[in-house]
């Protein structure tokens, strides 16, 4: 009998008040954001709490069915693990096989050599757009502790050099890990399609990042860098722009952030064939030991190589189907209604959800993908030791997988319990109401949209979580405010990564990677600077788009 209960939600159920309702349904992000910032309680232990805490909500106060929301949240977790933690977890371990079979030294040797021995290229190289590279790879705190230590090892000071990274980093963690922010962003922000949503981030993003490589060259060595290397970082900032657009918006929108960082390489390493930078003796890093050779550089970018192929080929060659063509691996994938939830819950005009149907995409993931990768990367790397130097094999390979699924175990639950937050707060109509109030604002909604997903980000350091949280939110209030969801949605994921600049767990993870603890408070008190201007910017452009001034930057 309580499995054929059905639910649907109601955003004044507190008292018939849309006010009542939404400041009751704002107690479990409370709760998380009060737990995390101000009493500094672990991130796992927050999202457990609140997710306790919005089951209370869902049942006492929004009189949702208690089966009906604990299902809620086991949907939620089983999102959080697929696709979402088997893509970090994939993605991590693709760059942990260069740590551990010793050749991330030869890819660091290789970015000293391209930028002609001077620290603020090599910040743009490593900073700006490997650190984009890694990103749009893995995200999740690796690329910034990476690129950090790298430039560290390249003579660059400790500070500058965390800065550098974080800001330099920032405008591509939307796209982070495959874009996972994106995919779920869309998904829980009324499931509009994601390839929209990234197409329309790949259109807002470039107008502040192409301004990015300016800013780092800034923090490394202020008016004199900028006069002295502005052509380096004008190639870098027109690379990764026009890599945003064309990528997000024609190739693949998981794809994003990793092709548009390897174009604003390219056109790095082009301009410096024709051009290069006068040098002062306090911005020229120590040579590297050694030249390494081309069989050698070929390995150590390999994985960074050969997953970009994969993945472009697996979403570009389509097949013919019955509704037209579809991704190769695609007609493997299956879905099915979550037991005992579909058919049980309706929509707010009394429709069967279809959020209940949850896709196993499981052959055309880009995890998939990536542990592909990973398992070739493995039996190369087993098979070339490069003179005896990098002795490997493919079963270190594998064991090295089974330690990062060890090292993100904590990770894995605190995932797992965002998303089952989300979920009962989406299901239950917690989000819907705290929607419909903050879209009392109306136009100027739009002004505030941004500094939603920054505020996310910067507490819980995710901009998947905070797609996860604020999705709904932001969808509801835009349609309501009669403003294209997918503006919203996109503007919540930039924003996101603009938060993380200030994001706590990020400072941690920059101050340990140039190792100077208790740096974290000079990097916040700086990198706040940076985030708040492009943050702001962000908000005007938001306001703009939507008033229909840069209408074309929305893909509906």
């Amino acid at each position: 009998m309580i499995l054929t209960q059905t639910f649907a939600p109601d955003p004044t159920a507190v008292g018939g008040s849309i006010v009542f309702s939404a400041l009751i349904a704002f107690i479990p992000l409370l709760l998380f954001f009060v737990l995390l910032g101000a009493f500094k309680v672990p991130t796992h232990w927050c999202s457990i709490i609140s997710l306790i805490a919005a089951l209370l909500v869902a049942v006492f106060g929004f009189r949702m069915p208690a089966t009906l929301a604990g299902l809620s949240a086991l949907q939620g977790m089983a999102f959080g693990l697929f696709p979402i933690l088997y893509i970090v977890i994939m993605a991590v371990w693709l760059y942990n096989l260069t740590e551990s079979s010793g050749r991330a030294a030869d890819v660091q040797a290789i970015f000293s050599a391209v930028g002609r021995g001077d620290k603020r290229v090599q910040a743009l190289l490593l900073g700006y757009a490997f650190c984009g590279l890694l990103e749009g790879l893995a995200g999740f705190g690796a690329p910034v502790a990476i690129a950090c230590a790298m430039l560290i090892a390249l003579d660059v000071p400790p500070i500058r050099a965390a800065l550098a990274v974080m800001v330099g980093n920032a405008l591509n963690v939307g796209f982070g890990a495959m874009a996972i922010p994106v995919t779920t962003v869309a998904r829980l922000g009324g499931n509009v399609p994601a390839d929209a949503v990234g197409a329309t981030m790949g259109r807002i993003a470039p107008l502040l990042i192409f301004f990015v490589p300016f800013f780092v060259l800034a923090i490394i060595d202020g008016a004199r860098g900028l006069k002295q290397v502005w052509p380096v970082a004008l190639a870098a900032g027109a690379g990764m722009s026009v890599g945003h657009v064309v990528t997000s918006n024609f190739i693949s929108y998981e794809l994003t952030a990793v092709l548009a960082s390897l174009l604003s390489l390219a056109a790095v390493i082009a301009v410096l064939r024709v051009w290069q930078p006068t040098t002062p003796d306090d911005q020229a890093s120590a040579p590297a030991k050694e030249k390494v050779p081309g069989g050698r550089a070929v390995l150590g970018l390999l994985p960074y190589l050969l997953v970009v192929v994969i993945l472009s080929a697996a979403k570009l060659i389509k097949v013919p189907t019955e509704n037209g063509s579809a991704e190769i691996l695609a007609r493997f994938d299956t879905s099915f209604g979550w037991p005992g939830l579909h058919g049980n819950l309706l929509d707010a005009q009394g429709n069967v959800a279809t959020s209940t149907i949850f896709n196993l995409n499981w052959a055309s993931s880009p995890g998939t993908m990536l542990l592909l990768t990973g398992l070739i990367v493995s039996a190369v790397y087993g098979l070339n030791s490069s003179g005896g130097r990098f002795e490997y094999s493919f079963g270190r390979g594998i064991a090295t997988l089974g330690s990062t699924i060890s090292s993100l175990k904590v990770t894995i639950l605190t995932i797992a319990m965002i998303m089952g937050l989300a979920y009962v707060m989406n299901f239950s109509g917690q989000t819907l109401a705290i929607g419909q109030a903050l879209a009392a604002t109306g136009a100027a909604f739009a002004f505030l949209s941004p500094f939603l997903g920054w505020i996310g980000t910067a507490v819980t350091g995710s901009a998947t979580s905070t797609a996860a949280l604020f999705g709904n939110l932001q969808a509801t209030a835009a349609t309501n405010a009669g403003i294209d969801p997918h503006l919203l949605l996109s503007v919540n994921e930039v924003g996101g990564g603009i938060g993380k600049i200030v994001s706590p767990q990020n400072l941690a993870i920059a101050a340990g990677a140039i190792k100077t603890p208790g740096s974290e408070p000079e990097l916040l008190r700086k990198g706040a600077v940076w985030s708040g201007i492009l943050v702001v910017s962000l908000a005007v452009i938001t306001v703009l788009a939507s008033s229909g001034c840069l209408s074309f930057l929305v893909v509906s």
